[in-house]
């Protein structure tokens, strides 16, 4: 569709980004009234929210409106399903200038709809408003399917660490992106686009998962908060960390050490959890490494020492 936002008007927008929407059985009600209404068979509803700001969390030269898309609905399913939880609905809330061209956001309803369907889960309503700059609010809600949610607060001496999907892929991608370069291809689009093990929550919370964490922040940041929440100590085994060849040649050419982006790049949105020592992992799942007993505060090691590298992402200590 050619023209602009202000030219199409709020009410021509609503109707263009909701056309191009599907739906899943959880739904009762889409879009189109003054709320949806989704089933909740569990009687009690996951839920999380995050946003995305055009220059802080994405560039339009580095990304198209549909990886957007697809990058703002990864990030909040990935915190449904790192609580144990099933994925079932999505609501977006856009801010646009009104000189945004129209196809921008539809394609990233596009981006939205079809990571949702990855998922199992469905848009189903939300709001767009005029603004200076483009401003993406996601809030995801999930189903426990009759199981106890999975927190940070679990982990037990004596627990195995594990993680599934991808770790470092998205930082070693945007190092490549902020030197001009497009390849290697699967790195760029892992930080366009991650891929969240979506059925690693469930899954893991049906195997008995202790902890569980989204890694969004860097996986020793993220275990921080395990950590802390639990009272424990816990140690990653570096020999137990996956570099794959491209991202160490990626490190060499930039002169990064691939471990640092594997140990605190942000935004690939894989699982982490910790698991009774007697649990048997299925092959998606890769140990890592294994939690302590505390023996002054709660902390995270690397081969039982400190990590001192700078690393992990804290959106009111970083600037840039």
């Amino acid at each position: 569709m050619k023209g602009t936002v202000g030219e199409l008007g709020e009410f021509g927008l609503i109707k263009e980004l909701t056309s191009r929407l599907t739906s899943t059985p959880e739904v009762c009600l889409g879009p189109g009234d003054d709320a949806a209404v989704v089933a909740a068979p569990d009687r009690r509803v996951v839920a999380t929210t995050d946003v995305l700001v055009e220059g802080r969390h994405f560039r339009r030269d580095w990304s198209t409106a549909y990886d957007v898309g697809r990058k703002a609905a990864a990030q909040n399913l990935a915190d449904i399903a790192a609580m144990g939880a099933a994925p079932t609905a999505l609501l977006l809330g856009l801010v646009v200038p009104g000189d945004t061209p129209v196809n921008w956001p539809s394609e990233l309803m596009d981006g939205l709809r079809d990571e949702a369907d990855v998922a199992a889960a469905a848009v189903v309503g939300g709001d767009v408003v005029r603004g200076d700059t483009i401003t993406v609010s996601i809030t995801a809600l999930g189903d426990l399917r009759g199981r106890q949610p999975v927190t940070r607060s679990g982990a037990r001496p004596g627990d195995v660490l594990a993680v599934a999907g991808w770790l470092g892929w998205s930082a070693a991608g945007l190092a490549v992106l902020t030197r001009g370069f497009r390849s290697p291809r699967a790195f760029v689009e892992a930080h366009r686009r991650p891929e969240p093990p979506y059925h690693a929550g469930p899954a893991g919370a049906a195997l008995g998962a202790t902890s569980m964490i989204d890694i969004s922040d860097g996986l020793v940041a993220d275990l921080g908060h395990v950590a802390a929440a639990s009272g424990v100590h816990i140690d990653v085994r570096r020999a137990l960390l996956d570099v794959p060849a491209q991202m160490s040649d990626i490190g060499r050419a930039v002169g990064v050490d691939p471990l640092r982006w594997v140990l605190t790049g942000g935004e690939d949105h894989a699982i982490a959890a910790t698991f009774p020592n007697d649990v048997k992992l299925p092959a998606r799942w890769r140990r890592i490494g294994e939690v302590r007993t505390v023996t002054a505060a709660p902390r995270v090691t690397v081969d039982g020492e400190p990590w001192d590298q700078a690393g992990g992402w804290n959106h009111f200590a970083t600037e840039g």
